[in-house]
């Protein structure tokens, strides 16, 4: 499984948008700039992510993107089942009940199964306020002592 520059950028943005938000709308032109993205390309992931419900927009002077719940509310596995679709292993596990005719026969899918609850259990372990935690404080300047 490998995971897109849509889907990373995708977390780098809710993230950007928790660490700044202060109660205001957040511009895109301002994270696009903090976090070195395209704002073409960032304007594709934030339109999904508000179709998602995710983000919610708002035009004007005082516009801007915010996110519509606490960033602990934010799953990764959230994030990237909107931008990524199912994070499914093998395509048999794409829907909820398995349709492949070997399903009862066959040798692997009980580490495919087991493999997918893995990842999703992991994705949903870890939410935007955990990556926030972990984020270096960027008000904190390096400090040189001579």
């Amino acid at each position: 499984m490998k995971i897109s520059t849509k889907g990373r950028y995708a977390i780098r943005l809710m993230l950007d948008i928790a660490q700044h938000s202060n109660g205001e709308n957040i511009s895109l032109k301002d994270v696009s700039k903090r976090q070195d993205i395209s704002l073409k390309y960032l304007e594709q992931i934030v339109n999904t992510l508000c179709k998602a419900g995710l983000l919610r927009s708002r035009r004007g002077a005082q516009g801007g993107y915010k996110m519509l719940r606490k960033p602990e509310e934010y799953t990764v596995g959230d994030i990237l089942r909107v931008t990524e679709g199912e994070m499914a292993p093998v395509s048999c596990l794409e829907d909820e009940v398995n349709k492949c005719p070997r399903a009862a026969v066959c040798p692997t899918i009980k580490f495919w199964e087991g493999l997918y609850k893995t990842v999703n259990d992991y994705l949903n372990s870890t939410t935007i306020a955990d990556l926030m935690k972990a984020a270096p404080n960027e008000s904190e300047d390096f400090c040189y002592y001579i």
